[in-house]
């Protein structure tokens, strides 16, 4: 670990002008940042405690929505009655993911920003484009179990760790921003980048913003909805893939539908094409296995990793029977 200044703010306007530089790094839980720290990985030469700002509120909106502050901690949002009831799949998802000890530190900004868990991007000795941009990807000849398969490029094939993201990218969820220029939103599809040439550039946020909170829209049936993580044991372990859902079912047919997968994407991975293919089909097996087969459609395996194509398809089908038996 390198020497760093460290700097305690105390408001969002204080924080935001600390960040000023590329050299700057806001710190909340600290669960993903000082072990890249650690690493020299991340080499800030000043830190940004933001641990005082006002950012730790659960609040519903009057439009049916939910408001959840960047500081509220993986834990408190997996146990709040509102997401228990209302988003279940938040809940299950942030339940999935780390441990009791990290859900207790880790907070919802942070969680955003999570980086992959690559074994080359965290092993200096190796090429990564994403820690050093032009130096190679040595997952893509190397072992690639655990990498992507959709949204990937000859750049990099690094999957997003977080399982509250694809959660919240099947809730369609809103990422609120502050600025020196102001505020802005940007929607939960657009935060993450894919890597393309440019994988060391991960998300759309300038060095100047501050996440302050993240909406969750209002949906009718988000109540009806269900994350499946399979993964190589029970418990503290990355997926190999998962799926969020969200089903609602009348009379036999599907009335709307919302799908994400993690484990088998560069990017929190909602496929939007599988949700039509469910809109006014009957809820069966059968129109589950076609939804599965779009939404994988573009897949592209690696030597290591062809099984996750067949496995994230029958993840999302059981994802999907499950989010069928709540409505």
């Amino acid at each position: 670990m390198q020497p760093f200044r460290y700097i305690r703010a105390h408001d969002n306007q204080a924080a935001i002008r600390a960040a000023g530089t590329n050299e700057a790094k806001f710190i909340a839980g600290g669960t993903n940042m000082l072990d890249l720290m650690k690493l020299n990985i991340e080499n800030p030469k000043q830190v940004i405690d933001i641990n005082k700002l006002s950012l730790y509120k659960i609040e519903e909106l009057e439009n049916g929505g939910i408001r959840i502050g960047a500081l509220v901690k993986n834990s408190d949002l997996a146990y709040h009655p509102t997401i228990i009831k209302k988003y279940p799949v938040l809940s299950e998802a942030i339940l999935a993911g780390a441990s009791p000890q990290l859900r207790n530190m880790a907070t919802t900004g942070g969680n955003l920003m999570q980086r992959t868990r690559c074994p080359y991007f965290y092993d200096t000795d190796f090429a990564c484009n994403k820690r050093m941009p032009g130096s190679g990807c040595a997952a893509i000849s190397g072992f690639n179990r655990m990498n992507a398969v959709l949204g990937t490029s000859d750049k990099c094939i690094a999957t997003h760790p977080s399982d509250m993201c694809v959660a919240m990218a099947a809730l369609g969820a809103i990422i609120h921003i502050q600025g020196i220029k102001g505020t802005r939103a940007i929607s939960f599809a657009d935060f993450h980048l894919l890597p393309g040439q440019t994988p060391n550039i991960e998300h759309n946020l300038h060095q100047d913003e501050l996440i302050t909170h993240v909406e969750i829209p209002a949906l009718s049936f988000a109540n009806k909805s269900h994350y499946l993580k399979v993964r190589d044991r029970a418990s503290y372990e990355f997926a190999l893939t998962s799926a969020a859902v969200a089903l609602d079912v009348e009379g036999g047919k599907i009335k709307g539908a919302r799908i994400a997968l993690g484990g088998v994407g560069t990017k929190p991975w909602r496929t939007i094409a599988a949700e039509q293919a469910l809109i006014g089909a009957p809820a069966n097996a059968q129109t589950y296995r076609k939804a599965a087969d779009i939404a994988l459609a573009g897949a592209k395996p690696f030597k290591d990793n062809a099984f996750k194509i067949e496995l994230a398809k029958r993840t999302l089908v059981r994802a999907l029977k499950t989010a069928e038996g709540m409505s």
